[in-house]
């Protein structure tokens, strides 16, 4: 049975998963300032996670920026794209 929320957005079950999910939207897609997911938050629809460009920045993901880790994973992926091109 698929899950869906009524606000259409995508939903993560359990925190964890969109604290992954958010880095990992940071990772791969062409985010930047004010531009992308910063956020998650619990939906008061459906009581699961959903992404949000709006409010502050997550604290493991701003880790990870000041840390230039974000960075090195950007580019590890990058080239992960263009190794499979290939």
């Amino acid at each position: 049975m698929k899950r869906t929320c009524p606000s259409g957005k995508r939903l993560y079950l359990h925190e964890a998963l969109a604290i992954d999910a958010l880095i990992e939207a940071n990772v791969q897609l062409p985010v930047g300032p004010n531009r992308g997911p910063v956020a998650i938050y619990q939906c008061d629809l459906c009581g699961y996670y959903h992404l949000t460009s709006q409010g502050q920045i997550h604290p493991q993901l701003e880790k990870l920026i000041n840390e230039g880790t974000l960075a090195k994973m950007k580019r590890a992926a990058e080239w992960e794209k263009k190794l499979k091109k290939r």
